[in-house]
């Protein structure tokens, strides 16, 4: 009897606290980590890193010095030598530390024993980056981060910088317009593309940019942020018309930066400018980012007039895509689909959108269109999310890199709500407005009086 109470005094906190604990792991990753993933992981990274490197072939044979060095001073075997070990740098989401690589090693021995070293230190992903020639950086995620999004506190917004969602490595990813000016983005319904394009809105909304969308769903996708947008078109009737006052603008912007490249010559060279952002303060005109939502409408045509109409609009999109950055004109293109059939012009456009995001989508054909030309191996990745992960997407560029992202869920009533709040800061464009939209005005609250008035009786 006395085993028993022993058993059930020892053996019974235990399984409550290892109970709690995979509880914890299941449902609150975020708890768990900090409290016991981190310190198992961390005793796991420092106990085997030299048997895990040597495991991974990511050990060289020791230098002849130091051969003859161990062998005069002790009688222990000579290992092979592993890359330097950084201080660990503990996060809230996994753990950090640099590796000095030996002599003949490269960043892609590393990379490829990744799936090895999750394994072994019992980690979600390890991730591998290049910080300076010879030292590359391992980032361990402890769990997925993906599943439960929650942005960093340092991924604050800048100019034409927001962070719109979170990487798979746990980084904010953030859309740069001055690195990336113009961008595809593809989605089917429900594939969290609209959620997408509400961060994006809502985080230029507070910077001093001038918003302009065309929305061919007449409007109920960016009419709710009419209150921010200097000018929106809702059929491609209103964008054939709009269109090219945005090439006007353009061609204006032009001339304003011909005008200061033929100043005097003895003004000093970093006054001599290629686009806006070289001009002084006083001079720059706003920058300007054009949304363009279902971007097929544009290109379906019905008759031989529609046919006309719909050449021009897309010559104009192609113009604005390759002379609108150094105007300070910004597209980002968004679509269900987007393909070759289509119609002429649609892979000249796609050619000159350097940044790709890929929800769901419907057909391996427009997973294709927006990411087989940059990085053919991110087309089964776009292709393999699942329907109940709304938001998940693929994020490429040009340079061929892509990683997977999900979006925070943001409510349309407060993207809304913070558009209304930043109305005062559209800016003064005279050209757009004939095309600014009408603001709904909200119904004011009613309040009922304090007291029930009573009709008097005799």
């Amino acid at each position: 009897m006395s085993d028993l109470v022993t058993l059930l005094e020892v053996g019974g906190p235990v399984a409550v606290l290892g109970g709690g604990a995979a509880y914890t792991r299941a449902k609150h990753p975020r708890v768990y980590w900090p409290t016991v993933g981190l310190p198992i992981s961390t005793a796991r990274l420092l106990g085997s890193y030299g048997s895990v490197m040597e495991a991974c072939g990511l050990t060289v044979a020791p230098s002849r010095l130091r051969v003859l060095a161990v062998k005069a001073t002790t009688r222990r075997e000579v290992r092979p030598i592993p890359p330097r070990r950084g201080i660990i740098r503990p996060t809230s989401t996994g753990l950090r530390l640099r590796l000095r690589l030996a002599p003949g090693q490269e960043p892609a021995d590393v990379a490829a024993s990744a799936e090895r070293l999750r394994h072994a230190w019992g980690v979600h992903a390890v991730y591998v980056t290049t910080v300076k020639p010879g030292v590359v950086e391992l980032r361990l995620v402890g769990f997925d981060v993906l599943r439960n999004v929650r942005m960093p506190r340092k991924a604050t917004a800048e100019l034409l910088k927001v962070p719109v969602a979170l990487r798979e490595d746990a980084t904010p990813f953030v859309r740069d317009y001055r690195t990336i000016p113009h961008q595809l983005t593809l989605g089917a319904t429900l594939s969290g593309k609209s959620m997408y394009l509400r961060h994006l809105i809502t985080g230029l909304a507070r910077q001093s940019v001038a918003l302009v969308g065309i929305d061919c769903k007449r409007g109920v996708e960016l009419a709710p942020f009419a209150s921010r947008l200097s000018a929106l078109a809702t059929d491609p009737d209103e964008a054939a018309e709009l269109l090219p006052v945005l090439i006007k603008e353009m061609e204006d912007r032009y001339d304003l930066i011909k005008a200061r490249q033929g100043i005097a010559p003895g003004t000093p060279d970093e006054e001599i400018t290629s686009d806006i952002w070289g001009l002084p303060d006083s001079e720059r005109p706003v920058p300007i980012v054009l949304f363009v939502d279902e971007v097929a409408e544009l290109f379906l045509v019905a008759t031989k007039k529609d046919e006309e109409r719909r050449d021009e609009m897309v010559t104009q999109l192609i113009r604005l895509a390759q002379l609108g950055r150094a105007a300070g004109i910004y597209l980002e293109v968004c679509g269900q689909r987007f393909g070759a059939e289509l119609g002429k012009g649609a892979t000249m456009l796609r050619a000159q959108l350097t940044g790709r995001v890929c929800h769901r989508v419907n057909d391996e054909a427009s997973a294709k269109m927006a990411l087989g030309d940059i990085a053919p191996e991110a087309v089964f990745a776009a292709c393999a999310i699942a329907p109940e992960l709304p938001g998940l997407a693929v994020a490429g560029d040009t340079s061929g890199g892509w990683s997977r992202t999900r979006t925070p869920y943001l409510s349309l009533g407060a993207a809304a709500e913070i558009c209304r709040d930043s109305a005062h800061l559209v800016p003064d464009l005279p050209a757009l407005k004939p095309f600014r939209p009408d603001i709904p005005v909200r119904p004011a609250e009613s309040s009922a009086p304090a007291a029930q008035p009573h009709p008097v009786t005799d």
